[in-house]
């Protein structure tokens, strides 16, 4: 009969042996396919750890196996020693606890022979667990680190449990992933996983204390720095749309509450009455700025509540802002014309698994959709890597295959092949990419965790807007319309805080492109005198402002100096310790 394992097997070693014909007492080796009768499991684990005394060691299992398996036994092992040396502990200070209860006369050569026994377990004890310890120190390390083996079955448990859990594969991106692992192996082996009622109990009280103190801290911290106030909108899964509010801060972000939008929306004094209470949850002395969407009702309300506190600014995400740029250069004719040919191009592509599997081959396997933050930014996307594998794409459609194929006879076929063999469409493909490389750029910009945004976004907008004029080499009238797009987002979503953050941003403000204009040193001035209440301050901040243009006194220092381009304008700026940054710089968001 063939050998087996028996189902609901967990031991370690029955991945090294079978049962024959169905007997638990007759194991068979699966390297050296000795027949090992009588003592079950336990007997082929002594063979494959090289045990000798009960059993012929196995001289064809491999070194990691047989680690494996000594330490596996030299735990065992040492576990069985240890609470053999507890229970003896106890039993020997059980005894002295009734003698000196008792008072009781005892044998001397009674007990010297009793505690000669004992000591001479006690020392036999501890060779043993030298020794496996010496065997577990010196082998298994070796083991653990240099088998790739060992790893590929860590790495597949983990897989498993996400696929048969249905995690989604992002969670490895947390932070807390790693960190799991780590926890995990510094215990070792043998370690329980919490069980489903501690993780909804004890442990979930625990982490939202922790949390929970976490967030008081935070709060604690916009007295001093300032924070903004973040209103998103969203659709959730059955179409209700949600408004959330966060909360930023340099020192991190708090989720605030989330609402249905419906019943708000609908009406202005519902919505202006939403932000209101938020801003008092918060503290009005503490926002800097309320961030919102650019629809109607959301920006009217948002510049409702700056009025009435005077205390604020009101903003619109950056990054939503960039993507509405691309959105009104997507609807000029000639943009419009050529991207809704590279919808063409991925309708077929991605409807025919030959012609993705062909073209994968070319590419050694690039794709030419990826994903972005945003529909616009994608779109761009699809377009500069079709620009990239252009070569690739125009052999596809060149090829036999291809020529073979029912497709190329069909009408969405023969237009996807001439638009990709026209020098005209390429060429329009180049110069759309040139104009709106920047924008993307920027939306790079401001999703990066690197450094604050709010000290470049003006800056990187500005060269976005150079780098169109010197894309285009041509006449003015064939660039205009994709500066008017810009220009015309920018003055609807600009900010006192943009301004004021471009001019304090040294990096930008030193550097030969800086250039101040009437739209700069205005916006300082509304910063000034809205984030500084008190007028003295507002007077002093004004007058180390020429100590900052001139870059002179603290700002002349070689620290400050060395710091313009590699350290963060926050830093920089607390680096020299100036009274203008100190009660501007700090606060902006």
């Amino acid at each position: 009969m063939k050998g087996l394992t028996p189902c609901g097997a967990t031991d370690v070693g029955w991945a090294h042996g079978t049962m024959v014909n169905g007997d638990r007492q007759k194991i068979m080796c699966r390297y050296c396919q000795k027949t090992i009768l009588g003592g079950g499991i336990s007997r082929l684990k002594q063979h494959l750890a090289g045990e000798r005394g009960n059993i012929v060691p196995c001289e064809k299992v491999p070194d990691d196996v047989k680690a494996l398996i000594q330490q596996h036994l030299g735990f065992k092992v040492l576990e069985k020693l240890k609470r053999q040396k507890e229970c003896q502990d106890f039993k020997t200070s059980l005894k002295k606890s009734r003698y000196e209860k008792n008072n009781d006369v005892f044998d001397d050569k009674r007990f010297a022979r009793t505690h000669t026994h004992r000591r001479a377990k006690e020392v036999h004890a501890e060779s043993c667990s030298k020794r496996l310890q010496n065997v577990v120190s010196s082998e298994v390390p070796n083991f653990i680190f240099s088998s790739q083996e060992s790893i590929e079955q860590a790495d597949i448990a983990v897989a498993k449990f996400l696929y048969i859990a249905g995690i989604p594969f992002t969670s490895v991106n947390s932070s807390y992933f790693q960190q799991m692992a780590d926890a995990i192996a510094a215990v070792g082996p043998g370690y329980k996983m919490p069980s489903y009622y501690s993780l909804r109990g004890k442990l979930l009280d625990k982490c939202m204390t922790e949390v929970g103190d976490l967030c008081k801290e935070i709060r604690r911290s916009w007295e001093v720095t300032g924070c903004t106030i973040m209103v998103d909108r969203w659709i959730d899964k059955i179409g209700r749309a949600i408004i959330s509010f966060f909360v930023y801060s340099p020192k991190g972000n708090v989720f605030l509450k989330s609402v249905e939008a419906l019943e708000y929306e609908n009406s202005p004094e519902a919505l202006l009455s939403l932000f209101d209470s938020t801003i008092q949850e918060v503290g009005p002395r503490n926002v800097v700025a309320f961030l919102t969407d650019i629809s109607p009702c959301h920006r009217s309300a948002a510049k409702a509540m700056m009025n009435k506190y005077s205390s604020f600014f009101s903003c619109v995400c950056a990054n939503h802002c960039v993507d509405l740029m691309l959105n009104v250069i997507a609807e000029i004719d000639a943009v419009k014309e050529v991207l809704a040919k590279v919808k063409k191009i991925c309708q077929l592509i991605y409807n025919n698994v030959w012609i993705l599997s062909f073209l994968r081959k070319k590419t050694n396997g690039s794709e030419l959709f990826q994903p972005a933050v945003t529909k616009f930014v994608t779109m761009f996307s699809i377009l500069q890597n079709m620009i990239s594998l252009k070569d690739p794409l125009q052999q596809v459609f060149v090829s036999t295959s291809w020529r073979r194929s029912v497709l190329s006879i069909q009408k969405l076929g023969s237009e996807v092949s001439d638009i990709l063999l026209d020098t005209q469409f390429w060429s329009s493909c180049f110069r759309i990419m040139k104009i709106v490389k920047p924008l993307i750029e920027v939306i790079h910009l401001v999703d990066g965790e690197e450094r604050p945004s709010m000290g470049y976004f003006y800056d990187a907008v500005e060269k976005a807007r150079k780098g169109i004029t010197l894309a285009i080499e041509i006449e003015e009238s064939d660039y205009t319309p994709y500066l008017d797009a810009i220009d015309r987002i920018r003055q609807e979503i600009h900010s006192p805080l943009h301004a004021a953050a471009y001019y304090l941003n040294p990096s930008v403000y030193y550097s030969s492109g800086f250039s101040m204009s009437n739209v700069i040193q205005k916006g300082l001035l509304d910063c000034i005198e809205t984030l500084e209440a008190n007028i003295l301050s507002q007077d002093n901040i004004t007058k180390q402002k020429s100590l900052y243009e001139d870059a002179v006194g603290d700002f002349s220092r070689p620290v400050a100096l060395r710091g313009r381009e590699s350290v963060s304008p926050v830093t920089k700026m607390v680096l020299v310790s100036s009274y203008l940054v100190v009660t501007l710089w700090i606060r902006l968001p």
